[in-house]
């Protein structure tokens, strides 16, 4: 009985809070709801996508703050980095993203990536000069290079290309929750104050999952 009484309250604390912090955040405002959801790569798990460009210096002074947090998500939840497709050196920069998560070496290179174009002026324009400059970092330059070239490859970029359209965005960084919210930086006052609606929204669908069982 009163394991059960605890329970309760611990039900009802964690409703009040979320219903304090929703006085704070409204859609339409801080967030969009999309009109259509969009499944998430791993049902069962509460998905964050943050879409991307290595070459927006907005992504890159967002490097700093996002990822002490996504290290730390529950297990209930799924980091996932997106690379956004608007053509060009877009594409390019997310055919390279995409073939480093595909060899299993994006979690080494990722922060030397954003600063090589930000701090050293390198374009990483051309899959040769993302050898020439990955290489020495331990990634493999015929790998790298017949993995960025593959069919497999194509067909990620075809898909990251049909899910910016679906979260429908304009810009980045853009961070959608489990497919069906989506806000960026400016919306949410600031890139601490992003990772704070982050949280608000996992955890309102932490607690819709709990209200459908």
């Amino acid at each position: 009985m009163r394991n059960l009484i605890f329970t309760a309250v611990l039900a009802a604390v964690s409703l009040f809070g979320l219903t304090a912090q929703a006085t704070e955040y409204e859609a339409g405002k801080q967030y969009t709801e999309l009109s259509s959801p969009v499944p998430v790569s791993q049902p069962g798990k509460i998905e964050v996508v943050e879409l991307f460009w290595y070459g927006c210096p907005h992504c890159y002074a967002f490097e700093p703050t996002v990822n002490p947090w996504a290290e730390k998500l529950p297990a209930d939840v799924h980091f996932v980095r997106l690379p956004a497709m608007f053509g060009g050196v877009w594409n390019v920069h997310g055919q390279l993203f995409l073939t480093l998560e595909s060899m299993g070496v994006e979690h080494k290179v990722h922060t030397a990536v954003f600063e090589a174009i930000h701090k050293e002026g390198k374009k990483l324009a051309t899959p040769e000069e993302m050898a020439e400059f990955l290489a020495p970092l331990g990634v493999d330059k015929d790998k790298f290079l017949s993995t960025y070239n593959s069919f497999a490859i194509k067909g990620q970029i075809e898909k990251a290309k049909k899910l910016g359209m679906a979260y429908q965005i304009s810009g980045v960084p853009t961070m959608v929750v489990n497919g069906k919210y989506r806000f960026d930086i400016g919306s949410a006052g600031g890139p601490e104050q992003a990772l704070q609606l982050a949280d608000f929204l996992i955890a309102k669908e932490r607690a819709n999952a709990k209200v459908g069982q």
